[in-house]
């Protein structure tokens, strides 16, 4: 079952690379027409692609023994499967937008693309045990909401691509979702009252934009299956748009406080897989309002209506700017590394 021998290692967390540009995809192109008229299918290919590539390296890596075993057991990283998750969801949502044609196509991939994340819930419930009453020593942050983002999108996958599901079902999943969503935030919070000599520069990592971005793909959820009451949404909106503003207040604090400490390069002009994570909860923050706003059942009333128009007439062009520097230091990075494992090949 297992492979064997070396191989080059990828990051488990390297779909959120798919996720980003995928939710990017399925909302935010909508504000610039010119990249939505004219470049929206061949981004949609290049997303496919970078999925091949991506995927390819993790299903090679996921059969070595030496990295699946200590994955899963691992009580935190092992959350990193969600990326996998709701990777597969944005890829198959947008199938449906730019390439319908492939509906069975997209299908069977939602069908594999669920039985995944039967795994990945039964190992989120092990090692949710653990990090509650064994394993406390463990740093905490928002990759344990990677369990909300997996389970909202397998429900807007099912929806969009199969038919109406029964709204008992939807319902059930939506709720899992906010449950996994509340244990996850609850140990976060214990972790960081705990540590000792927390720092915001040091202790405070990207994936804690998820804080905010779980909640806004249970919006997408919610709106996209209209299993909850306008009034529910409308409060869940509320709640997300103020996490977002808390928790980008802190980056940006924190962004200053790095850029003191190491430079600007060092300091936050530097790489790191998990910043695709900020990218993905911007651009679903954008799509969960939009999807508000263009369906009337949510529309309670016009001055919030107005509100959620001009937030996303602003937010469009913070997705779109996060998402260019994002790229840029994606292909630096890609330069670099290749330029580096060449020279050792060399020597």
């Amino acid at each position: 079952m297992f492979l064997k021998g070396s191989y080059r290692k990828i990051d488990p967390a390297s779909a959120a690379i798919v996720m980003a540009i995928g939710i990017f995809l399925l909302g935010t192109i909508e504000a610039f027409p010119f990249l939505n008229i004219h470049v929206g299918k061949f981004l949609a290919f290049m997303l496919l692609v970078i999925w091949i590539i991506v995927y390819g390296w993790l299903s090679y890596q996921f059969f070595h023994q030496d990295f699946l075993i200590p994955f899963i057991k691992h009580p935190v990283q092992s959350f990193a499967m969600g990326t996998w998750i709701a990777g597969v969801s944005m890829l198959c949502n947008v199938f449906l937008e730019y390439f319908p044609n492939i509906i069975k196509i997209t299908q069977m991939m939602a069908l594999l693309n669920s039985m995944l994340w039967i795994l990945f819930f039964v190992t989120c419930m092990v090692n949710f045990k653990k990090l509650l009453f064994d394993a406390h020593d463990f740093p905490m942050h928002g990759v344990l909401l990677l369990s909300t983002v997996g389970t909202q999108s397998i429900i807007v996958l099912l929806h969009n691509v199969f038919f109406q599901l029964p709204d008992i079902f939807s319902e059930t999943m939506i709720v899992v979702g906010l449950v996994f969503y509340g244990v996850g935030i609850y140990l976060i919070t214990r972790w960081t009252i705990q540590k000792k000599n927390w720092t915001i520069t040091e202790d405070w990592t990207n994936t804690n934009c998820i804080i905010h971005g779980a909640l806004s793909i249970t919006g997408f959820a919610m709106v996209t299956t209209q299993t909850f009451t306008p009034m529910i949404v409308h409060l869940l909106w509320v709640i997300t748009f103020v996490l977002l503003v808390c928790v980008e207040c802190l980056e940006l604090f924190r962004a200053i406080k790095r850029i003191r400490t190491y430079g600007w390069k060092k300091g936050i002009f530097s790489y790191h897989v998990t910043q695709w994570s900020r990218n993905f909860t911007f651009g679903m923050f954008y799509v969960f309002t939009l999807l508000m706003i263009k369906n009337p059942v949510y529309v309670l009333s016009q001055s919030f209506h107005s509100f959620q128009t001009y937030v996303i007439g602003f937010w469009a062009w913070v997705v779109l700017i996060a998402l260019l520097i994002e790229a840029v230091l994606f292909v630096k990075h890609l330069m670099n590394t290749s330029a580096l494992f060449n020279k050792n090949v060399r020597t």
